[in-house]
């Protein structure tokens, strides 16, 4: 017989349980992300522009779709124009994007991979596969494809919130 203990485990920490906050996945979100990006930033040290949250997200929207703008990108990072503004500006300076005016609407901008930026974002595309093949090699790969269904399920509707 299986040992259920395994698939709910109870969580005590240095002897201490964590009161209400054992059943909240708010808390275990926050966990992980802190580990995880911490992992991250200790992978890419050496590129220090992909470090911080949003960059590596625009960086890589930036190469696969030349021309897209940064409120497409706070979109997706689900980010204020001035936080995107902000990790934009980062990535124009250190010459891994450059901004253009678009050309359907001189008002907006439009911004382009530089040779630079499509070498660092494959970089980073390495980093974060080898991250999820090492980090997560816990979880099996039935529970990983069932988890990653959970995890944009609850992504998309907190995009409904967002919005």
């Amino acid at each position: 017989m299986a040992d259920d203990s395994e698939d709910d485990p109870e969580i005590i920490i240095g002897g201490l349980q964590i009161d209400v906050l054992e059943g909240a996945f708010s808390w275990y979100i926050r966990s992980l992300d802190s580990v995880v990006s911490a992992d991250l930033d200790r992978r890419m040290a050496h590129l220090s522009i992909a470090q911080g949250k949003g960059r590596i997200t625009a960086l890589l929207l930036v190469d696969d779709y030349p021309g897209i703008r940064p409120s497409q990108i706070a979109d997706v990072l689900m980010r204020d124009r001035p936080a995107t503004g902000r990790i934009v500006d980062r990535l124009v300076q250190a010459g891994a994007v450059r901004r253009e005016t678009a050309p359907d609407d001189l008002r907006a901008q439009a911004l382009f991979i530089t040779p630079t930026g499509h070498r660092l974002a494959d970089e980073i595309r390495d980093i974060v596969r080898a991250q999820e093949a090492e980090f997560f090699d816990f979880i099996p790969e039935a529970d990983r494809d069932q988890f990653m269904r959970m995890l944009k399920r609850a992504y998309l509707n907190m995009r409904k919130k967002w919005d």
